[in-house]
């Protein structure tokens, strides 16, 4: 929610002068002030004016992943408050004042809509989605995918997100506005043997997005996936030891490009899937 400061401004008998900023608009903030200033000889003591700092929030899913942890360092060094969203997030996973952690996970309508109440509630409204959820299956044909692994992909990649922007996009609506930027693959573009699962749901991922962006370019929302590289994480250093780590995408690149994504500056960028291939190009 927004924030109202008041501000006084204290001469001395020279004419000398200093600013204070205080949350409320009391009596008793400017007389607090009033009595610390008084014996640093500033005597005189004058209502300024009132601002109103926009408080702006985002919602990050997989906020204390290899990447998630990253983008929510960045939105939060850009002033965001950040609900971070995960399976077992905790708040001790960050000292930060505007953070919030949100432990849920997103298998249903009922629980991603139940995290955006959450959120409103908390809040007051979600200026940001960074849908950073995935999931990653591979080593069989097509002929050899079965029913639960062909699943386990699709709830993982597109689902997740279907539920939450369910719950999101009103929410936006009524605000006037927001950003909405979901992390795809670069197999959704290039798909590989054995990872048909995990490429077509990143597809489908991609053709989500864009269709809110066509649905919502009038709402003052703009919605982008990102094609991402292999990213280097512990996770996939871990699964790819003695991997060429100069050819993958370093997670920091990707979480600055959300910030300048969510920027003023980057307003005018909606439905387009933006390829983040690193060395590996």
């Amino acid at each position: 929610m927004n924030r109202v400061e008041t501000w006084f401004a204290a001469f001395d008998r020279k004419g000398r002068w200093q600013l204070n900023g205080t949350k409320g608009a009391s009596r008793d903030d400017m007389q607090q002030w009033r009595n610390t200033t008084r014996p640093l000889n500033y005597p005189y003591i004058v209502f300024v004016g009132v601002q109103t700092l926009i408080e702006k929030t985002a919602l990050v899913t997989g906020a204390n992943g290899g990447l998630g942890s990253h983008v929510t360092k960045a939105l939060l060094d850009a002033n965001y408050t950040v609900v971070g969203l995960a399976p077992r997030i905790q708040q001790s996973d960050s000292d930060h004042p505007k953070f919030i952690a949100l432990p849920a996970t997103l298998t249903n309508l009922a629980i991603a809509k139940q995290a955006v109440a959450s959120v409103i509630a908390r809040c007051g409204k979600i200026d940001v989605l960074a849908h950073l959820v995935g999931g990653f299956i591979g080593g069989q044909t097509i002929a050899e995918t079965d029913d639960a692994t062909w699943q386990r992909m699709f709830d993982a990649n597109l689902n997740s997100a279907f539920h939450l922007l369910r719950g999101v996009i009103p929410e936006m609506r009524k605000a006037g506005g927001g950003r909405i930027i979901a992390i795809g693959s670069r197999a959704a573009e290039e798909p590989g043997p054995t990872v048909g699962a995990y490429s077509a749901s990143k597809a489908a991922l991609v053709s989500l997005i864009k269709t809110v962006a066509l649905e919502n370019k009038d709402q003052q929302i703009t919605a982008n996936v990102i094609l991402a590289g292999t990213m280097d994480t512990p996770a996939n250093r871990k699964a790819m030891p003695g991997a060429d780590l100069a050819q993958w995408v370093e997670p920091v690149s990707v979480a600055s490009l959300i910030v300048w994504l969510v920027s003023e500056a980057g307003k005018d960028v909606t439905g387009a899937a933006i390829p983040v291939y690193g060395g590996g190009l």
